[in-house]
């Protein structure tokens, strides 16, 4: 078989002639190209925005120094976009404070050796480097300044999306404790909240180039009508897991976290069913490192987000943040930011490059993969044939059982019936990148003997 490049780096695929996601010139005019040429410009555009505004602030904050470190970061986020409309050579990343960065720079480094000494350039590299380099430059920037290093550029987005859907989110907690008061059978809540989860990941800011995409209408009166939309739905595999699990105590779950606002309330809710259901004895949130695609939770916003919710008039809100918080002070809910997660790497690259994470992740009973980009990770970001299974494409990772609850917003899915790609791309032939479907798709835990 031939061995395959692969984005980021580091494993063989267990494919056949699938290849990268990439942005050379026979793939213009594909989704991935359309992103590189034209949706990340605007999102840099936007930061480069969003510093210089700030200007103002960091000088009463920090003198003129402050004011100086956003010139300085919007030069070089300014030279950024020019470097990407321009199919400039990708550099290393120079911010060596950072934790990620001997990661990141054997990558680049692979990229020069799999195209014969050439660097990687925006145009010609695989879609998911070029995108993932593109926010972790934007962190170089700010890195290196004197007074912003922790500056969130996407900060107040994030923020505005969070406010945009308290009234859904309330309705979504009200449901919740009423589902629980009025003794509903477990298996239903889950089901119907997993749904809450997985439709909260169409609010995606960095889909939308910084655009409001916040959840605005009843969670609820769409369940009945998105269902058909699911076009891979295991859920009964993941309750039967859960069932398992509890035979064998303690229980966790962990989350693979994806966007802040109402995908995250929705997270959280869910979160929320699973410990007052007594299924689970710890749940487990990975975040992101750092400000990452727009919207993706950070440890700081996870925090902001529940002060936010405590200081709200809404009781409701209030009580919904108090919980949290106290879950949090004894440990039974639990916040991490591994650098891997903020990496172009696969993840079942993951044994190999961050050890001590897969060992972490192994311990848990169920992992719940949120979001597009989650979901890329799983498989490759390859352009699979969509009736591969599941299993085949996320490529042996299996530290334990796990999920995927995802939205489609990317030209890339795997897993579905013989010939539905064809109908769907009949009736519309932009049906994988619209945020319309969705998969709950799930893989056993795989025991080596």
């Amino acid at each position: 078989m031939e061995k395959l490049p692969v984005v980021g780096g580091g494993i063989q695929p267990t494919s056949k002639n699938n290849l990268p996601l990439s942005l050379s010139a026979q793939y213009v005019g594909t989704f991935a190209y359309k992103t590189v040429k034209d949706r990340l410009p605007i999102i840099l555009t936007k930061v480069i925005d969003t510093v210089y505004q700030h200007r103002i602030a960091a000088t009463e904050q920090h003198g003129k120094e402050g004011g100086n470190d956003c010139i300085e970061i919007v030069s070089h986020l300014s030279k950024l976009k020019h470097e990407l409309q321009t199919n400039k050579e990708l550099l290393e990343i120079a911010d060596d404070g950072n934790d990620d960065v001997r990661m990141w720079n054997q990558v680049f480094q692979q990229e020069i050796d799999d195209d014969d000494g050439n660097a990687p350039r925006f145009f010609k590299s695989a879609w998911l480097y070029v995108e993932c380099y593109m926010y972790r430059k934007i962190v170089e920037s700010i890195s290196l300044s004197q007074h912003l290093k922790t500056f969130d550029p996407f900060g107040e987005q994030k923020k505005t999306a969070l406010y945009d859907c308290l009234k859904p989110a309330t309705t979504l907690i009200q449901y919740c404790n009423g589902s629980i008061e009025e003794k509903k059978s477990p298996d239903k809540i889950i089901a119907e909240f997993l749904q809450m989860s997985l439709w909260g990941n169409k609010c995606d800011l960095s889909i939308s180039a910084g655009i409001k995409n916040s959840q605005k209408v009843s969670p609820l009166s769409q369940l009945h009508e998105l269902g058909s939309k699911i076009l891979v739905n295991k859920t009964n595999q993941i309750w039967d897991t859960l069932n398992k699990a509890n035979l064998k105590k303690p229980v966790r779950i962990d989350f693979i976290l994806d966007n802040a606002g109402y995908e995250f309330m929705s997270d959280l809710c869910l979160a929320d069913c699973f410990t007052r259901l007594n299924l689970v004895d710890k749940v487990y949130f990975h975040c992101k490192a750092m400000p990452w695609f727009v919207s993706d939770v950070t440890p700081v916003d996870f925090s902001w987000t529940l002060d936010i919710l405590g200081q709200n008039e809404s009781v409701i809100l209030q009580e919904f943040s108090r919980s949290v918080k106290q879950r949090l002070d004894d440990k039974v809910w639990n916040v991490s930011a591994h650098p891997f997660w903020t990496t172009p790497h696969s993840f079942s690259s993951m044994e190999k490059i961050s050890p001590d994470l897969h060992s972490d992740l192994a311990k848990s009973s169920l992992l719940i993969f949120k979001g597009d980009l989650n979901y890329r990770k799983l498989v490759l970001d390859r352009n699979w044939e969509h009736t591969v299974s599941f299993n085949e494409a996320i490529n042996g990772f299996q530290p334990t059982a796990l999920c995927s609850l995802r939205t489609l917003k990317a030209n890339v899915v795997v897993g579905l019936q013989e010939g539905l790609a064809e109908e769907l791309g009949k009736a519309n032939r932009n049906w994988m990148v619209l945020g319309e479907y969705a998969v709950i798709e799930f893989a056993a835990k795989s025991f080596i003997i």
